[in-house]
């Protein structure tokens, strides 16, 4: 999940919407790991789409190849959607991979949607 600035593919900088009105709204973060009661058909490693602030606080922790990654909890109950590839309709990190806009989501859209 990302949560600060973001880029258009115009390349207009949007300043973090963290902690406003404005940045109520679902975010995509990727499956790193799954718990063992989680039946969901959703796997590691595939994209979900969590209701806004359905998640904990983030730990930082380095993996195997020695990269950094935020690591947070999920309640299953708060995933709306989920897809097997990058979402290409949201903006994350300093890489623009599509145009976003929160009133925009529809989940029923999505691969797989629940």
């Amino acid at each position: 999940m990302y949560f600060g600035e973001q880029t258009t593919k115009g390349g207009i900088i949007l300043t973090s919407d963290d902690g406003n009105v404005r940045g109520i709204y679902p975010r995509w973060g990727k499956v790193h790991s799954k718990g063992p009661k989680n039946k969901d058909d959703y796997k590691i490693g595939d994209w979900i789409l969590i209701e806004h602030g359905r998640w904990t606080r983030g730990i930082t922790m380095t993996n195997e190849g020695e990269d950094e990654i935020v690591l947070r909890m999920v309640e299953s109950e708060s995933v709306l959607a989920y897809s097997e590839e990058k979402p290409d309709d949201v903006q994350m990190s300093n890489s623009s991979i599509g145009d976003y806009a929160p009133d925009a989501i529809d989940p029923s859209g999505f691969v797989n949607a629940n």
